[in-house]
């Protein structure tokens, strides 16, 4: 794996400036596809050895990240031996094959093991790259990545990979006036019947549809937003936790906190002091 034009199996060259050696030095490295890694793994040449050295270098390693069927890679590595992992729905079945000790999770658009991550589809690629994204500079940061490549902002690691309704079918309700209005009512309690009457639908149809088109259940869904708002404002204001809590509709601040140590491993405080945007970008 020397320097200079590298094929792909897209019809199209990449000119690559450095070899294997840059990793000596790199603190992420993310592996892209390729359709033929399930076909050459697990005997992926040089570059599961210099991955392997790279993120057990001393004195701390690389973070590594596979994009779709570059889990086959790190499969490879040795380095997700006993962790959960992700790729490609239509390559689950041969990476279950050839790696039987890793933790395989075909459902979810990505995984995040800390220090090794793992993507689906390519198009969940982006979605891991804005979730590194957010871990390290904060949602507003990732936010503003996402306006200006034009993708949806912020989608969780444990949403399916495909659901069985993504587009409403001719004549038939969607969901889609009842995600909105809840949006806007987040400071609230907010009930399934509810959510089914915006619908005129029963709560039995608007449960099924729901998790047709959204791939989670509306409790599910409604959690995540919450949650999702709380980080925005602890973010993006000056609101004391108390008022952060309210206006996610925690409710309390012990509920709040409760919540974010279970997602996400710290305090509203905590989560604040390591998120906090520009003061310019703050808004009450």
């Amino acid at each position: 794996m020397e320097p200079g034009r590298v094929r792909t199996d897209a019809d199209f060259e990449v000119a690559v400036a450095h070899g294997l050696e840059v990793l000596e030095e790199a603190d992420t490295v993310v592996v892209p596809a390729s359709h033929e890694l399930d076909e050459v793994c697990p005997g992926a040449g040089p570059l599961p050895g210099a991955l392997r050295a790279a993120r057990n270098r001393p004195g701390g390693g690389a973070r590594i990240a596979s994009i779709c069927t570059g889990a086959f890679v790190l499969a490879a590595t040795g380095l997700l031996e006993g962790r959960r992992a992700t790729t490609h729905w239509l390559s689950c079945e041969r990476f279950a094959e050839l790696f039987p000790e890793v933790e395989l999770d075909p459902a979810v658009l990505y995984a995040d093991e800390g220090d090794v991550l793992t993507s689906a589809g390519e198009a969940a690629g982006i979605d891991l790259c804005l979730h590194i994204i957010r871990r390290d500079h904060g949602a507003a940061v990732a936010a503003d990545v996402a306006r200006r490549t034009v993708v949806p902002p912020h989608r969780e690691g444990g949403q399916a990979q495909f659901i069985a309704r993504p587009v409403a079918e001719p004549g038939v309700s969607s969901t889609g006036a009842a995600r909105a209005w809840a949006l806007a009512n987040l400071h609230r309690p907010v009930t399934l019947r509810e959510l089914a009457a915006r619908e005129s639908m029963s709560v039995r149809t608007f449960t099924r549809r729901f998790r047709e088109e959204a791939g989670v259940s509306a409790a599910v869904w409604l959690a995540r937003r919450r949650v999702e708002l709380a980080r925005q404002l602890l973010e993006e204001t000056d609101l004391p936790v108390d008022r952060v809590a309210e206006r996610a509709g925690f409710g309390t601040a012990a509920s709040l906190r409760s919540r974010l140590q279970a997602e996400l491993g710290v305090s509203p405080s905590a989560y604040r002091a390591a998120f906090r945007g520009p003061a310019g970008d703050r808004r009450s």
